[in-house]
């Protein structure tokens, strides 16, 4: 028998000849196959060099749109040893380098496949699964030009085997997953990470979701947590220790811009070139669309849930995120009332009642306040309501311990501490305002947690601190007989030492993003340093001691270094001195003179707030 198709033929079928010609092409492709069992392999060479061709004009392209279809209609023929190159051909065909005619029938054959045996299921979903990334060779305006005809085919095509073969979007998910390319990541274009997340979303939100929907969101999230980490803090320190604090202090608000957040420039300078930090943004970029989408479609409160799953169970047990955490702050702001509150009571719950250890707990204290100080779109009430909780655990904490000071024994108890007198840094002020909430607040048992055998105020963050201790001062709080209760301790010598390793160094991860693009999404909704007003800003103020100790509007800046931690966690004390003076938001010199030192120089709280560095210290 011949080659399952002729030139002749082709012209035939070409000019219109199709009902005559179909059943004898089905019949010569089926006699082909069976021919390789009796050793006569020529017309199979042929029909190999034809799936193969050198050249791809009009006659080649004929011939290989009518082998496909031939081979569609003998697909019972096919057997995966004895024409195990003939698969492996049609395998490594990429619908990317064909027109729609070819693509058309390379599909049809895949879906033929498919469904006449179990035992090519998975065979032919990797076939589909792998046009999620166009050839490397090939050049991007033909991507751009050609990815919507050749991925809606795909789809067409995974619904289409979907439908007679039921089992097979459960099959399909590992196929994805596992098909994320091999190579490295520093390696691969961002367009083809793109693509690739892009695939992932459209079964996340199409006719398979209902099967694939968790996986398919749970790897878009497993991904950008490993492009996170692989950015690495020293790309970011490398800059912010040298350079950045350096501009926070001297140059003030050159470093920002009216808006409070980082300029392009400064942004560029950190991350600029890091091809990792580039990948992640603009896939951060496509989840936020995706997100943006499910609103749209009323489906954001289901997929909420999936996510919120997932930050639990990877982002908030993750070494050192940086960034992929705002993929949840962006999803809250879509939705303040039901997502935005849900999160900050999901991270209430597990500071309260997580039995998975004190590290845990530290994470979720300290993603917690972070977002109740970041989230513009979060009720001042219901930042109010969520202090109560933490201030009335605090309390009944104290109560129950005999303890005097410990780091390490109530680390728990002081990173719960910290968490609530940053929150007030940033919310103080917006709740003297409301007439409601500062009664509320003045009968806040602050008091009671602060002043105690266990001195969290020794223990916390000392920027924390003093910004947290001057606003009440200036609001008027703890006051007896006009006396602020803490004026002994502002005047007092702060040890910065203390603690020695069990010092409580926190990572704040709502700190500003460093990624341009995703920037631009976050911006309209996040709390800048900046944008924030203390009661010691107040002009009418009657307090002017408040007012000299914080009058200064140019030191240092609570979003660099209110976070910092020491990268080695084995020192002596005179290190940590040192160290700490390095990392510090705050000059040495201010510092000295704000705790009674030669210079009579102001100090405040800065101006601007820049992002955390150091997330290993929990």
């Amino acid at each position: 028998m011949g080659v399952v198709l002729r030139d002749d033929d082709a012209a035939f079928r070409k000019m219109g000849g199709h009902d005559l010609i179909d059943s004898y092409l089905v019949y010569r492709a089926r006699d082909t196959l069976c021919s390789v069992s009796s050793a006569d392999t020529e017309d199979y060479r042929h029909l190999l060099s034809a799936m193969n061709p050198k050249e791809l004009g009009a006659n080649e392209v004929a011939m290989l749109v009518t082998n496909l279809k031939a081979l569609a209609g003998a697909v019972a023929c096919i057997d995966n040893v004895l024409h195990d190159e003939l698969l492996s051909a049609i395998s490594n065909m990429s619908l990317w380098n064909y027109k729609p005619d070819v693509m058309d029938a390379l599909l049809e054959f895949i879906e033929s496949l498919a469904t006449s045996s179990g035992k090519y299921v998975d065979y032919c979903l990797k076939m589909l699964t792998c046009q999620f990334f166009p050839p490397l060779s090939l050049p991007l305006p033909k991507i751009l030009a050609r990815k919507d005809g050749v991925l809606s085919r795909v789809h067409s095509s995974l619904k289409y085997i979907a439908d007679l073969v039921p089992l097979s979007p459960v099959r399909l998910v590992p196929i994805v997953l596992n098909g994320k390319p091999q190579y490295c990541f520093n390696t691969i274009s961002t367009l083809s990470l793109v693509i690739y997340v892009e695939n992932m979303f459209k079964l996340e939100s199409g006719v398979l979701g209902e099967v694939v929907r968790i996986p398919m969101f749970a790897g878009v999230v497993h991904l950008l947590v490993e492009l996170d980490v692989n950015i690495g803090w020293e790309d970011i320190q490398n800059e912010t220790s040298e350079r950045i604090f350096e501009m926070e202090i001297e140059d003030g608000d050159e470093s920002r811009d009216d808006d409070g957040e980082l300029p392009r420039k400064l942004s560029q300078k950190i991350l600029g070139g890091n091809s990792f930090a580039e990948k992640l943004d603009s896939l951060m970029v496509l989840t936020f669309e995706h997100l943006e989408s499910c609103q749209v479609a009323d489906r954001l409160i289901k997929i909420f849930d999936t996510l919120l799953k997932l930050f639990k169970k990877t982002i908030l047990t993750a070494y050192k995120p940086k960034f992929a955490q705002f993929v949840i702050f962006y999803a809250c702001s879509l939705d303040p009332k039901n997502c935005g509150v849900t999160f900050a009571l999901m991270l209430e719950h597990t500071f309260f009642f997580s039995t998975d250890g004190p590290v845990l707990r530290t994470k979720a204290i300290a993603y917690l306040a972070s977002y109740l100080s970041r989230a513009k779109f979060l009720s001042v009430f219901v930042v109010a309501g969520t202090l109560e909780r933490l201030v009335d655990w605090c309390v009944k904490y104290v109560k129950m311990q005999d303890n005097v000071i410990n780091p390490k024994a109530h680390r728990i108890f002081y990173s719960g501490c910290q968490a609530i007198l940053y929150v007030l840094c940033f919310r103080m002020r917006s709740m003297m305002d409301d007439p409601q909430l500062k009664p509320w607040l003045f009968h806040l048992p602050l008091e009671s947690i602060l002043n105690n055998k266990l001195s969290p105020l020794k223990v916390c963050l000392p920027s924390i601190v003093l910004e947290f201790l001057g606003q009440a001062k200036a609001a008027r709080l703890f006051m007896t007989s006009e006396k602020f209760i803490f004026d002994d301790y502002l005047e007092s010598e702060l040890s910065r030492e203390f603690g020695g390793t069990e010092r409580l160094d926190m990572f704040f991860p709502f700190d500003p993003c460093l990624l341009e693009k995703s920037d631009s999404y976050i911006r309209p909704n996040f709390i800048f340093w900046s944008m924030v007003q203390p009661t010691y800003d107040d002009e009418d103020s009657s307090d002017e001691d408040v007012g000299e100790a914080f009058a200064s509007d140019d030191d240092g800046g609570m979003d660099y270094g209110i976070m910092q931690s020491l990268e080695e966690q084995h020192f002596d004390f005179a290190e940590v001195g040192s160290a700490l003076n390095k990392m510090s938001i705050t000059p040495k010199d201010s510092l000295h003179s704000r705790f009674g030192g030669a210079i009579n120089q102001p100090m405040r709280m800065p101006s601007r707030i820049r992002p955390s560095t150091s997330p290993e210290s929990l």
